[in-house]
């Protein structure tokens, strides 16, 4: 659907005049009005993206319009214009909201240009709204963020586990929400009103992980001075999510199947067992399936996890959520940050709309957070979020490299994005044969922000051509 945009004039020659230049200019629709209470009807009605107001009209002048539209409609932008202007009416103008002022007579490629800044201000208000409401309204506020169908289809399948008391294995890349879909499932089950207890797997050394998990008793090794309960008798009458379960060491895989198939503990040094509540789950990023071919991990253990699997999907699986994800961790942080005026734009969300995350939402989530605070303008740019991704690369830049960096950190952030960007540009070319769009493409970035780049650094196509 073509943007539109509203001329208010009482001067019919004005309008037509004008109308053809915006419209050849800017390629949207002009519609056009000769009073304020028309233009008011148009406006109620059409919802334009642009208004374009004389101040001097008979019936409503252009500031008293100007409160109206406001009023009726605060993502339209409004600039103003006049033949009879002062510095205090701008003045004036500019404090009721409008976005640009223009005297008459004026220079058509100044009034194109703020027409098409005009434009897409607009864009970007309704969208952040849109987006907004979206943000507001999930399907199912459980803690994931998106309307795509795989989405859609997780939530609802962890919603309906919620209501059992079955084992679940969430499974799922780094970075794709495994924890969240766990508290997802406690917080709607029976046991909500008990705290989930997690325990991450891999973090702790298997001696250790056994006492943790089954508890022990005084004397059961040296060291053990007092009694000490062990997570599964915690999470008794609650949830206990085993993180990272494929790094469990066999020893304890088999300890684990008998609390799984009994129902029942037995701390290190005790002879009796003890009765457990307790609802399992487990998350892994590890292919299971493998490991069990190659014996390290039982295959008893696997099934008895594997009663209900969830795969969360890959952030390359939702790309259309993305939007919605960027907006929320921006959100978020420009509200921890106290930035509640930064926005993206338009080649910022193609830049991540298109790159390949591999971190998923994690990496997303985090790139924005660096984004945002590392951010030194209104606008987070493709260049921002570059700058930001590359604190992803796990090998720091050798010492030597890094002479550069001392002095004044805003010269330093600008040789340092210069190198980055020069060096990053000049490859995706040398892999393109010079083919600009495909270097773009396989960038993630606009093809009109990746030209921007090359221009700013100085780097010609041709030069990579065969």
């Amino acid at each position: 659907m073509k943007r539109q945009v509203l001329i208010v004039d009482d001067e019919k020659d004005f309008l037509i005049l004008l109308k053809k230049v915006i419209i050849k200019k800017c390629g949207c629709d002009v519609t056009l009005a000769t009073s304020g209470s028309q233009a008011l009807k148009i406006i109620e009605s059409n919802h334009p993206d642009v208004v374009l107001t004389d101040i001097k009209m008979e019936d409503i002048d252009g500031l008293e319009l100007l409160k109206k539209i406001t009023a009726l409609d605060p993502t339209i932008t409004t600039v103003i214009m006049t033949g009879y202007g002062t510095i205090e009416i701008a003045v004036q103008a500019l404090k009721d909201g409008a976005y640009d002022f223009h005297q008459k007579p004026f220079d058509n490629e100044k009034i194109i240009g703020s027409i098409l800044r005009a434009l897409e201000r607009t864009h970007l208000v309704r969208e952040n709204r849109q987006l907004q409401q979206q943000l507001n309204n999930p399907p199912l506020k459980i803690g994931f963020i998106g309307q795509s169908k795989p989405i859609i289809q997780t939530v609802e399948l962890l919603s309906r586990l919620a209501t059992t008391c079955a084992t679940v294995l969430i499974r799922g890349e780094s970075g794709t929400g495994k924890e969240i879909a766990a508290r997802a499932i406690h917080s709607i089950s029976n046991r909500a009103a008990e705290k989930m207890i997690t325990i991450n797997c891999p973090a702790l050394p298997e001696h250790i992980l056994e006492s943790e998990l089954f508890g022990y008793v005084k004397g059961a090794f040296t060291g053990a001075e007092t009694d000490k309960d062990g997570l599964f008798f915690k999470a008794d009458g609650s949830t206990l999510l085993l993180d990272e379960i494929g790094d469990i060491p066999v020893s304890v895989q088999t300890k684990l199947l008998r609390v799984l198939q009994e129902k029942e503990i037995q701390p290190l040094g005790q002879t009796r067992t003890i009765k457990v509540d307790v609802r399992v789950l487990a998350s892994t990023n590890q292919n299971l399936e493998e490991k069990m071919a190659r014996g390290e991990f039982r295959e008893d253990l696997f099934y008895r996890l594997n009663v209900m699997p969830v795969t969360l999907p890959t952030l390359a699986e939702i790309a259309e959520d993305i939007p919605l994800l960027a907006y929320h961790f921006l959100q978020e942080f420009t509200l921890e940050y106290e930035r509640e005026e930064l926005e993206f734009t338009p080649e910022a969300m193609q830049f991540l709309i298109h790159k390949n995350w591999k971190g998923n939402v994690r990496q997303l989530r985090n790139t924005i957070n660096r984004a945002t605070l590392l951010c030194r303008d209104k606008f987070i740019t493709p260049d921002d979020l570059i700058a930001s991704v590359t604190f992803d690369s796990p090998q720091p830049a050798p010492v030597a490299d890094c002479a550069f960096l001392a002095g004044n950190y805003k010269e330093a952030k600008g040789k340092t994005m210069q190198r980055f960007t020069t060096a990053y540009l000049t490859q995706a070319l040398q892999k393109s044969g010079g083919n600009v769009s495909s270097a773009a493409r396989q960038s993630g970035i606009d093809r009109q922000a990746f030209q921007r780049l090359m221009r700013k650094y100085d780097i010609i196509s041709v030069d990579f051509r065969k």
